[in-house]
């Protein structure tokens, strides 16, 4: 054997283990983590030579995240959280465009998303935007039950609520947007003002605030309200509220990053997850929201949006980086600055 003929064998060899390696997916999962473990252990079973690695966070440090990496992403994948940071990624194109062979089976609120966004995203699910408070807690203390926006006002609740910040939570910017659409600008600041009296702590997580009312730390959390149907039906005193003024809801979102590193295995989960029988699975994970695929069967537990009272949320404008960012910087200077004196 000559000297050039061993250093290319040798060449090949040391090739061998990379080509040998499984595939790789880089996904950020926006939902809550019982959710991000049950969809990477399902898509594991079907497709285990896709070797997943899930990243749990937050709407809002998700799209940091992926705009602070956008030179060299290391995310190949988005799924879940709020629509509107979703948007404002697709309109900074740190997403990129693709038309899923599942969009057919899909309701149109989740094709909507996919059309606003020139198919940067896409609705995965739906929530409505409410609160749940621990009905025990508030017949220990006398408090009356709140069931309109301005019931959270009452002096009576100073201290007993908890909220998530907006600039994390994708669940307290769409509290922060439909108070907006609702009051107007300048009378939804006027009204987060006195709210804030009452608000004892601005969680990082959208679900946290329930999740401390289930525990008995809060009395009430504002989150969407399938977050307190999870809390209800694993036993705990919550219930339910839609306000009576109306509310808002989320579409749920996924995208694609990019120039990611991994593009096919990406598309290989975007179309897995769109499925009606993976989304008809979230339930027994506690996540009682709307699934997209008009097939997947829904659960007892799930909120009727038809028995709600829903304004018609803009996300097209509440999704855009100018009107995210203006309403961002005005709840840090008015009401962010007052939580952290």
């Amino acid at each position: 054997m000559t000297g050039r003929t061993a250093i290319i064998l040798a060449g090949a060899a040391l090739a061998l283990p990379a080509a040998a390696q499984a595939a790789e997916l880089n996904l950020i999962c926006a939902a809550d983590v019982v959710i991000c473990e049950r969809l990477t252990e399902e898509f594991g079973k079907t497709h285990p030579d896709i070797s997943v690695n899930m990243v749990r966070m937050s709407s809002g440090e998700a799209y940091a995240k992926i705009r602070a990496e956008s030179r060299n992403p290391q995310t190949d994948i988005w799924w879940g959280g709020t629509g509107d940071p979703h948007l404002q990624a697709a309109a900074d194109e740190l997403t990129t465009p693709y038309e899923s062979p599942m969009q057919a089976e899909l309701h149109d609120w989740a094709l909507s998303q996919a059309r606003v966004s020139g198919n940067r995203t896409i609705g995965v699910y739906s929530g409505v935007l409410g609160w749940g408070y621990n009905t025990e807690h508030f017949a220990a203390k006398g408090l009356k039950e709140p069931l309109c926006w301005a019931d959270l006002l009452d002096p009576a609740l100073k201290g007993e609520i908890q909220i998530a910040d907006p600039n994390s939570s994708g669940t307290a910017y769409t509290a922060l947007a439909t108070l907006v659409q609702l009051m107007g600008e300048d009378e939804a600041f006027a009204y987060l003002k006195q709210l804030h009296a009452n608000v004892a702590q601005y969680t990082k997580s959208g679900s946290a605030p329930v999740k401390a009312a289930a525990r008995g730390e809060a009395g009430l959390g504002i989150v969407f309200m399938h977050d307190a149907v999870t809390q209800q039906v694993e036993g705990f005193p919550i219930k339910p509220v839609a306000p009576c003024e109306g509310t808002g809801y989320e579409i749920g979102s996924m995208s694609l990053i990019e120039g990611s590193a991994n593009p096919d295995e990406a598309k290989i989960f975007y179309d897995w997850v769109l499925g009606a029988e993976v989304q008809s699975l979230m339930p027994e994970a506690g996540s009682y929201q709307i699934a997209s695929n008009k097939a997947a069967k829904p659960s007892e537990h799930a909120i009727d949006p038809s028995a709600v009272k829903l304004i018609d949320y803009d996300f097209a404008e509440y999704g855009s980086a100018e009107r995210r960012k203006h309403l961002l910087a005005r709840w840090d200077a008015e009401i962010g600055g007052a939580a952290s004196e």
